[in-house]
């Protein structure tokens, strides 16, 4: 193990699965482009502490559903490392606000697994890390942005290290539920074995697609059906911090 890659703070099964990622070139010019871009003074969210926040607070173990954004929000105090969230107390994001609304028509009846009568997100919460603990990784395929810049870090390397990630999901897990919302997310999920996988897919919950497919896709009483087959646990949706 080198240096760097001993450095690196990360769960510790997360770590395992990835560890040669950090010794690999493309990762040590990521690096270095990181360190470049402090000391150029720039604001990157999130915070360095919560860089890896998908993969901390779901083990390879538990992962039972993955889905993949883009990259960070860029506004000041949105990202915190989870795709989609923010955290509780921020503003919904309009793709955000979409989501909820899909879950909200999709499991309000107690006959899906997971689902209430009536059921809706709690008003004022925005975020997901009760799903990430449940089993739920929330995934960006970069992990860092710029203030103010979306896309900023895309093309630096965090597209090869979440490829691996996925990579890693397909290969040690069985079963897990994939949602793929939108072209960008079904391009990065294309490697997954759907023999052995549920994968999902729809339109991006963007405001400019979410009417094209989005809602009513029923991805998330879907996955639970799936998973209760399977003898899991549901996930519950409504669990929104």
């Amino acid at each position: 193990m080198s240096a760097a890659a001993d450095r690196v703070v990360l769960e510790a099964s997360w770590k395992a699965a990835l560890l040669a990622e950090f010794d690999k070139p493309y990762m040590q010019k990521l690096r270095e482009f990181l360190l470049a871009e402090r000391e150029a003074r720039k604001v990157v969210y999130p915070r360095g502490s919560e860089m890896f926040a998908a993969l901390d607070l779901t083990p390879v173990e538990r992962v039972r559903v993955v889905i993949i954004g883009q990259d960070p929000y860029h506004g000041p105090g949105q990202a915190h490392g989870l795709c989609f969230s923010v955290r509780s107390g921020v503003e919904r994001p309009p793709s955000l606000v979409n989501i909820f609304r899909e879950i909200d028509d999709d499991m309000s009846d107690d006959g899906v697994p997971g689902g209430r009568a009536g059921g809706r997100v709690p008003e004022g919460k925005s975020c997901l890390a009760s799903w990430a603990r449940q089993g739920v990784l929330l995934l960006n395929a970069v992990l860092t942005v710029v203030r103010g810049r979306a896309n900023s870090h895309q093309g630096r390397g965090w597209e090869s290290f979440t490829d691996r990630i996925v990579e890693v999901i397909d290969r040690e897990r069985e079963g897990v539920v994939f949602m793929l919302w939108g072209s960008y997310a079904q391009r990065k999920g294309a490697m997954v074995d759907a023999r052995r996988h549920l994968v999902l897919r729809a339109p991006h919950p963007s405001p400019l697609s979410a009417n094209r497919g989005f809602f009513g896709c029923r991805h998330f009483s879907s996955a639970n059906r799936y998973l209760v087959q399977r003898g899991h646990a549901p996930i519950d949706w409504f669990d929104v911090e």
